[in-house]
């Protein structure tokens, strides 16, 4: 991609020429103003002008990771002038950060980046940006807006609320109930938004208290350790919310151990595992709250568009939004059909 097609993409309103903004606003001709494009072209399926984009991600090391890299090649492949250059991935920083350079020196057109840590990787997404190549930042977010062009992640804090307020639903003729919670990894900024979501959801339900909250670490192991913990220290309530469903398959199997069955389990992501057994209906879980993998797919047509210097179809902007939240929404069985396609492995 040229130079000042770059630039433009990188300071928004700058991608509509100088010359054609001068025409518009100077011509006393009716009918060459009207004449006049009023809005680029907005990306849509058809084929367009060929687009490179590096992926970079961390390893995928756990079932929502693994299932970021297929959504980001399968969208890929939806489009014939896309080429996409992806990383092996890893979760050491200064690797992945030399697997970033080594996009940049092979001048992709756009970087999409899910960074292992979004802090230690904001210098190398600043040093693309100042090439001229615009970056789709991935989930975990750069220290500063200037590493990147668009930012497409899930929202932490809407799962937890969420999850609260379904929870809260189906409580609320209860007049004294209790909840658990099953989080993620403390020291985790996402771990404490979910936590605090879910804390502000309940305090719209005063019959409801959380009695105990557990920390694990995203596996199935530390699910199932810390849900034993949890289930020998509260002999009953009515409800847990599991902030993530691998380390929900190791929750579901000390709950099943322990042969309790007295309250309903949320989960969090939306892993197929945990959607098989919603509908299924046979265990204690009932719902599981969204944070949606698509978003990588999401992030390949947001670069796509950025590649060929278009807007988003539905939009009236010019450009593609600075950021984009996916919204965490709750699966039951009610509509698990609708969902079930995007659950991942």
């Amino acid at each position: 991609m040229p130079e000042t097609s770059r630039r433009g993409l990188l300071f928004g309103t700058a991608a509509v020429s100088a010359g054609a903004f001068l025409t518009a606003c100077t011509s006393n001709d009716p009918k060459e103003a009207s004449a006049a494009p009023s809005k680029q072209s907005a990306a849509d399926d058809k084929p367009g002008a060929p687009v490179t984009i590096g992926f970079a991600g961390p390893q995928a090391d756990h079932g929502w990771l693994n299932a970021i890299n297929v959504q980001a090649k399968s969208r890929a492949e939806k489009y014939s002038e896309v080429t996409l250059e992806i990383t092996e991935g890893s979760n050491d920083t200064a690797a992945q950060i030399g697997q970033v350079k080594t996009l940049i020196n092979k001048k992709v057109d756009v970087l999409v980046v899910l960074p292992a840590d979004g802090k230690a990787l904001t210098q190398v997404g600043l040093e693309a940006m100042k090439a001229g190549i615009p970056v789709v930042n991935l989930d975990r977010i750069f220290a500063s807006p200037q590493a990147y062009r668009c930012w497409v992640g899930g929202d932490n804090y809407g799962m937890g609320l969420n999850a609260g307020h379904y929870i809260g639903e189906q409580l609320k003729d209860k007049s004294s109930a209790k909840v658990v919670e099953l989080a993620g990894i403390d020291n985790l900024e996402l771990t404490k938004q979910r936590s605090q979501g879910f804390a502000d959801a309940l305090k719209n339900y005063s019959n409801i208290k959380l009695v105990a909250r557990q920390a694990a670490d995203f596996t199935v192991e530390s699910g199932q350790a810390k849900m034993a913990q949890l289930l020998q220290a509260q002999k009953q309530f009515d409800a847990l919310w599991n902030h993530d469903d691998d380390q929900g398959v190791g929750a579901l199997r000390a709950i099943q151990q322990a042969g309790r069955d007295e309250f309903i389990m949320v989960g969090g992501a939306g892993a197929k595992s945990a959607m098989d057994a919603i509908k299924a209906d046979n265990s204690v879980l009932k719902a599981t709250v969204l944070y949606p993998p698509t978003m990588a797919a999401s992030a390949i047509d947001l670069a796509r568009a950025l590649g060929q210097n278009k807007g988003v179809a539905g939009l009236s902007e010019m450009e593609i939004p600075t950021s984009l939240t996916l919204y965490s929404a709750v699966v039951t069985k009610e509509n698990i059909d609708q969902y079930l396609p995007t659950g991942f492995s």
